[in-house]
């Protein structure tokens, strides 16, 4: 019983996703025959109005046919001109997907890089929509940005896999703890928000601990957080560090990751990762320390609470002004 269900379950995802390829090749036929109805003066202005009634009349209860759908469809048709059902990562993904990278991104390589993110992750609408808003292409797909020893130390395909999870930097903007906040502090926010946390390092992390205990000849030390990755199949360490990169702290998170292999990993796993997570990071600095290092390592720079922009920070009322508020308030009352 159990296989007839999932030869079911299979029949109907393949199903959806033929009716979901259809109907993206629909929208964009339909795209690509209002651009060329519209560029003929006769059509008028409201052209779209009035194919949005007749649409909706010859297939009523059909949704999809409204004027704004329309306009989308004439921009992803506009977006692509030669799109290639099947082939293309955009043309796959819900109308819902498209419709985001159409309106939100503008440079053809982005937009490409997370239509593709997107299908190969299986990410939701609004996941992606929060990828976009906190920038994730410039953070976690252009390789300028990193800094690591994966391609020297891990095999293909797992370096690969690891330079691609690493971003630059990491965006801990859901915690609500000022810029200057020390290390422990910004591990418990973290762990006190770990879905956040999660979502944030990407697909494949599983949480197996902060300040997790490991004993070495007798002598007890702590990692500040310890993952499991579940596409790499190895742990990764993640230090946080509230300075500066210093060079020192790539030798105590190589100690941890020879640690970590030698007592947790289980001979089915891949040599455990670092990622090393300062306040600011020099690129040169970073390389040189890790040019001589055989364990996998990461560095790369988080940020917690980004500057306001200045023309919102001037429209704030001041310290003074508040108070001179509360002051009125009570001498009325």
């Amino acid at each position: 019983m159990s296989e007839i269900k999932k030869r079911y379950q299979t029949a109907q995802l393949k199903a959806a996703h033929a009716v979901n390829k259809e109907l993206i090749h629909f929208y964009w036929q339909l795209g690509t025959d209002i651009i060329e109805k519209q560029a003929n003066a006769a059509w008028g202005s409201k052209f779209l109005d009035q194919l949005s009634r007749d649409l909706q009349s010859s297939f009523q209860g059909a949704k999809g046919f409204s004027v704004r759908n329309l306009k989308y469809m004439r921009k992803f048709a506009e977006t692509y001109p030669q799109l290639t059902i099947g082939q293309q990562a955009v043309a796959q993904l819900p109308w819902g997907h498209i419709v985001v990278l159409i309106e939100k991104i503008k440079d053809p390589e982005a937009r490409e890089w997370y239509a593709h993110n997107t299908l190969k992750n299986a990410i939701s609408r609004n996941i992606l929509i929060m990828q976009i808003e906190q920038d994730l292409y410039s953070r976690q797909a252009k390789p300028e940005s990193k800094v690591s020893n994966f391609k020297n130390i891990l095999p293909k395909p797992q370096s690969d896999l690891a330079t691609q999870m690493l971003k630059n930097p990491y965006n801990f903007d859901f915690l609500t703890i000022g810029s200057e906040a020390r290390e422990r502090e910004i591990e418990s926010a973290l762990t006190q928000h770990i879905s956040k946390f999660l979502r944030e390092l990407g697909v494949g992390f599983a949480f197996m601990g902060s300040q997790y205990k490991l004993t070495v000849d007798g002598d007890d030390y702590f990692l500040d957080m310890l993952f499991y990755h579940t596409k790499l199949h190895c742990h990764v360490i993640i230090e946080l560090k509230a300075t500066e990169f210093k060079p020192e702290y790539t030798g105590k998170l190589n100690f941890y990751l020879s640690a970590v292999d030698d007592l947790l990993k289980s001979p089915q796993d891949n040599p455990t990762i670092g990622l090393l997570l300062c306040k600011t990071r020099k690129k040169f600095k970073a390389e040189y320390a890790l040019r001589n290092i055989t364990s996998p390592i990461g560095i790369s720079e988080y940020e917690l609470i980004k500057e306001l922009p200045e023309k919102l920070a001037t429209s704030l009322p001041t310290i003074e002004e508040i108070e001179a508020e509360l002051s009125e308030d009570v001498a009325v009352n």
